[in-house]
């Protein structure tokens, strides 16, 4: 695992094949915004699971002394999140929105952290407060979408990403959870458009093009969906990532008819990224 917008964690493409996108799991947790204030604890050694275990334990023991503290309980569940302990992380926030109940910081905070922990329904009714008309936040608009795509509204998902858009044009994680909702709809030419455009901004990170990489893969295209990866992940991993596609798809029907536009849809669990942004 990485920290920061520019290093977010990374599945490998074949174990996100269980929830169809190399999203599982990649959430944005920035680190670096947990470590700038005053006594807050040092950022982590590494990216260990000790290190990350002992980072998040000093949190424990400030949001302990300080319940209170908006700050330090998000910086708190933030650090839970990074361990992907997203129940913990959601309950921590659950008690700092009964105090914060028109905080939308707080409540975004918390409905992301809910779909994390697979709370979609949940999830949508806390993003909903989250989200308002006359000031929207492109983000918490993204993860709404994010959440309609797990529940297999496809077309309502598309319409948050377009308003998302709107309010941050270009925003690769955006543009990246629309490509994954097209390929969903078995679309993936227009999957694979999507998902260039986002790896092509100045922005994009391995999140971007990983899921290229995956859709490329749908797509058959395995030598280019192999030098996609091999971007950001050793070569010989980029390899057994594209192998391992191969090989899924020529075994499993969902994933033949995730590749045929005249197929049924499969039902196939989605995870895509609540926390983009």
């Amino acid at each position: 695992m990485g920290f920061g917008r520019g290093s977010r964690r990374v599945v490998p493409l074949a174990l996100g094949f269980a929830a169809l996108l190399a999203l599982s799991g990649c959430k944005s947790v920035d680190m670096d915004s947990l470590t700038g204030s005053i006594g807050a604890p040092a950022r982590p050694a590494s990216s260990s699971q000790e290190d990350l275990r002992r980072f998040s334990e000093q949190w424990r023991q400030r949001y302990e002394q300080h319940p209170d503290d908006k700050a330090v309980a998000m910086a708190y569940a933030k650090a839970l999140r990074a361990r992907d302990l997203n129940a913990q992380a959601a309950a921590v926030l659950q008690d700092l929105a009964i105090r914060h109940a028109q905080d939308r910081e707080v409540l975004a905070a918390y409905g992301k952290t809910l779909a994390d922990a697979g709370q979609l329904q949940r999830a949508q009714s806390v993003l909903e407060q989250a989200d308002t008309p006359d000031n929207p936040n492109w983000s918490v608009v993204s993860a709404r979408g994010s959440i309609s795509d797990q529940l297999g509204d496809h077309a309502s998902a598309q319409a948050y990403y377009d308003t998302a858009l709107k309010l941050a044009p270009g925003e690769p994680s955006v543009l990246s959870n629309l490509g994954l909702s097209y390929a969903l709809q078995r679309d993936l030419p227009r999957a694979e458009n999507v998902l260039r455009e986002a790896s092509a901004s100045p922005k994009a990170d391995q999140r971007e093009r990983q899921n290229l990489a995956l859709v490329l893969a749908l797509e058959g295209k395995f030598a280019e969906a192999e030098q996609v990866s091999a971007r950001d992940l050793p070569p010989e991993q980029a390899r057994e990532n594209v192998a391992a596609i191969r090989q899924m798809i020529s075994q499993s029907n969902p994933w033949r008819d995730l590749q045929s536009p005249r197929a049924r849809q499969p039902k196939v669990r989605v995870n895509l990224d609540p926390a983009a942004g």
